[in-house]
């Protein structure tokens, strides 16, 4: 595609005529999911348009969801977003498979800590109980799209950390290996910002949009078994749900 040199655009904004021919190469798939966005440099001297006008353009490109920065790296066509069904208590692994998308898992951390006032709530314990605690980035084709922070009761956290959890999903070892049938869950969503910790491990800036999705899970005879604390990036995921209105009754006075 030919582009005027930038001081003969004469209609609209300069960033905006780079904003609509990049988006139309991600649209026609000239540049694909996960390709990278050429260089600055290159940038600028195909359209002859100036350092700011082509930061401009991409700005509102990653504004619109189209590309994404990854710190230190470059800037590349972001992925589709994904559309999560909140009608069932799946994992992560399965969510991503039932969309055909690969799964993976990074491990940050696994410690055994205190229970502060919320986890030792949701796990039904005293505050202070001593349970495992484990940090993982969870990854679509490769990018990442939720840290997961979860919290298991101390004895069978210290049997799940044995195994390889960059490979083996909690949920399959929690009801494959140890008889921990997962019969439900409680869901509680909010918008948050990412903090410095997050960003760095799902690779955005601090501040991002974010979804902090807080899950409760239980086995048999409704103990919680599983705490987490879900943070999915907010440019790559929506959730949907279908609700059923039960049958209104009449009052008196409508009848």
């Amino acid at each position: 595609m030919t582009f005027p040199h930038e001081h003969e655009q004469q209609h609209g904004p300069r960033y905006a005529a780079v904003e609509t021919a990049l988006a139309a190469e991600i649209s026609t798939g000239s540049l694909p999911p996960g390709s990278q966005l050429p260089p600055e440099d290159r940038l600028i001297d195909r359209f002859g348009v100036s350092r700011t006008t082509v930061r401009k353009a991409i700005e509102r490109l990653v504004a619109r969801g189209l590309v994404e920065i990854r710190r230190g790296k470059g800037t590349f066509v972001a992925a589709p977003r994904i559309t999560q069904e909140l009608t069932e208590l799946t994992g992560f692994v399965e969510d991503m498979q039932a969309l055909g998308r690969t799964p993976t898992a990074r491990l940050l951390d696994k410690r055994v800590v205190a229970a502060d006032a919320r986890v030792a709530r949701q796990l039904a314990l005293p505050a202070g109980t001593l349970v495992m605690r484990i940090q993982r980035v969870r990854l679509a084709d490769g990018v990442p799209v939720s840290f997961d922070d979860t919290y298991l009761p101390r004895e069978i956290g210290e049997k799940i950390v044995t195994h390889d959890l960059d490979a083996e999903p909690i949920f399959a070892l929690l009801e494959g290996r140890y008889s921990l049938p997962l019969i439900g869950a409680e869901y509680r969503l909010e918008a948050a910002i990412a903090t410095a910790d997050v960003a760095r491990a799902l690779a955005v800036e601090p501040g991002s949009a974010i979804f902090l999705v807080e899950r409760t899970s239980y086995t048999e005879g409704d103990r919680p078994i599983d705490y987490e604390k879900l943070h999915y990036r907010g440019d790559a995921i929506s959730f949907v749900t279908r609700l059923a209105r039960h049958p209104r009754v009449p009052s008196r006075r409508e009848a």
